[in-house]
């Protein structure tokens, strides 16, 4: 995985990495939490370019990987260039099978509908 090029990181999450894929070929790699965030901690506020806009996906870049929360500029983009690298942070949802029930402070009933996993994957267009 060579992250060290000048054109931006590109932060992706299931929809927009589908957007990027138009022409090309791509690499893909998943990785831990941990190599997400060495490789976040390499680059500028700057050298991002955030290409979607879930709050989910924020609150696992910042709680989950245990990052500070940054400023990055969000930019639809259509096609990854050659060479271009991205990382792409997956949500998928899970029925839940145990639908258990708790109360809020407020008296308010909520009920565990759905189980929410999250990873990472590093994606290379080739060219």
């Amino acid at each position: 995985m060579d992250v060290n090029n000048k054109l931006p990181l590109l932060l992706l999450d299931n929809s927009s990495m589908i957007s990027v894929m138009n022409e090309g070929q791509f690499k893909c790699y998943n990785m831990s939490f941990e190599e997400t965030k060495l490789i976040l901690e390499m680059f500028d506020e700057e050298e991002y370019l955030k290409c979607f806009s879930n709050p989910d996906i924020e609150s696992v870049m910042f709680d989950q990987l245990g990052i500070k929360k940054r400023n990055f500029e969000y930019k639809y983009i259509r096609n990854m260039r050659p060479g271009q690298n991205a990382i792409v942070f997956k949500l998928y949802r899970t029925p839940s099978e145990s639908h258990a029930i708790i109360h809020a402070d407020d008296g308010v009933e909520a009920a565990k509908i759905q189980n929410v996993y999250a990873y990472c994957q590093f994606l290379v267009r080739v060219e």
